[in-house]
């Protein structure tokens, strides 16, 4: 009876250690706002790296050349940064392009050239034309602290590539 009674306790104590153990955590992230912000900063850093590549195999003169490494290095950096903050807020990360970026990504990889480098560029101006505005808005306005000073930190460097863009854009015309 001893024994049975010490096989039913450790069962009993097992069960929940094993149900906790298997449940996945819940993102610490509270607030709707800056989830979405994680989620889109995510999909734009993975989408600048690939255009970003595809610029430095594609483009045709050496200021997108230079131009998608930048992005390519940049963004790289920042990605892992944010996966580790993701990490610590238990948030799961997206693992593809949007179709947005998608739609960018299969247009510009038909094209060639200076076509090429036009549409290259255009969408660099828009994609941080908008990336600036967000991470304003998340660096002022944001719920979590980490992920506020994450964006206070990552936007100057947006703000580089938005006049970067801007300034290839006018010199390609």
């Amino acid at each position: 009876m001893a024994s049975q009674l010490k096989w039913i306790l450790c069962g009993a104590l097992m069960t929940p250690f094993y149900a906790q153990a298997q449940k996945p955590e819940k993102s610490t992230l509270s607030d709707t706002g800056d989830k979405k912000f994680v989620e889109k900063a995510a999909s734009g850093g993975m989408a600048e790296v690939k255009l970003g590549k595809l610029a430095m195999e594609k483009g045709t003169t050496p200021e997108v050349k230079a131009f998608g490494k930048r992005m390519v290095d940049d963004h790289s950096k920042a990605n892992d940064e944010l996966k580790a903050l993701a990490t610590r807020k238990n948030l799961m990360l997206p693992t593809d392009l949007g179709p947005e970026h998608k739609m960018t990504y299969e247009k510009l990889t038909k094209l060639n050239g200076k076509d090429f480098d036009k549409a290259y560029i255009e969408a660099m101006v828009k994609d941080h034309d908008e990336d600036v505005q967000d991470f304003k808005k998340q660096s002022q306005a944001g719920m979590d602290p980490d992920l506020k000073a994450w964006a206070a930190k990552t936007l100057p460097v947006l703000e580089q590539h938005d006049h970067m863009a801007h300034q290839d854009k006018g010199a390609l015309k």
